[in-house]
């Protein structure tokens, strides 16, 4: 059985239910798009999907979106492959702060596109800060600003909540910034 937590246990710090918003940005740096969000960021002691996360988008004017991302893990990385995206998340050994993950991927089936972030977690892992790197044939396409929070480590209760909610058609608050009500 795969320990994740034990084998990346700086992407273990980030285990949790996030909240945030994600800033996009031309190659220009015109500001072209931003929404909340809520991350859930499970480690989930199973070996097939050791690492599964599921994004929550909410726009200003009422859209919302999930995307689900569930992950294997090999050769110190943790893997995606879905319909979405491909790649890899793995830590940072150079960092002797332990603050940095990094993931590459590519949108699948579209190999002119590829992405390189950067997650940087706080000292006291209440907040987080990710910087991705839209490319598109070798060229700045976008990028992508995203400031975060720790809500809670108990990802089990919060999604269970959701879920109860969205069953009842109730809309959850999530997010922060400006326009999203948190």
């Amino acid at each position: 059985m795969v320990d994740l937590a034990k084998e990346m246990p700086l992407l273990a710090r980030h285990e949790g239910v996030w909240d945030g918003v994600y800033s996009y940005f031309n190659a220009a740096n015109e500001k072209i798009d931003e929404h909340a969000s809520r991350l859930l960021c499970r480690m989930t002691g199973d070996d097939e999907t050791p690492y599964h996360q599921t994004n929550h988008y909410r726009w200003p004017d009422g859209k919302t979106e999930i995307r689900d991302f569930p992950a294997t893990y090999r050769d110190g990385r943790v893997w995606w492959d879905n319909d979405l995206i491909q790649g890899w998340a793995a830590e940072v050994p150079l960092d002797e702060y332990n603050r940095t993950v990094m993931l590459y991927w590519q949108r699948t089936g579209d190999p002119s596109l590829y992405l390189y972030e950067q997650i940087q977690i706080s000292d006291d892992g209440q907040n987080r800060c990710r910087t991705w790197h839209w490319i598109r044939n070798g060229l700045l396409e976008t990028r992508t600003a995203i400031q975060e929070h720790l809500v809670t480590r108990d990802w089990k209760a919060m999604d269970a909540e959701m879920k109860e909610a969205a069953e009842k058609g109730i809309h959850v608050e999530f997010g922060g910034g400006p326009g999203f009500g948190g």
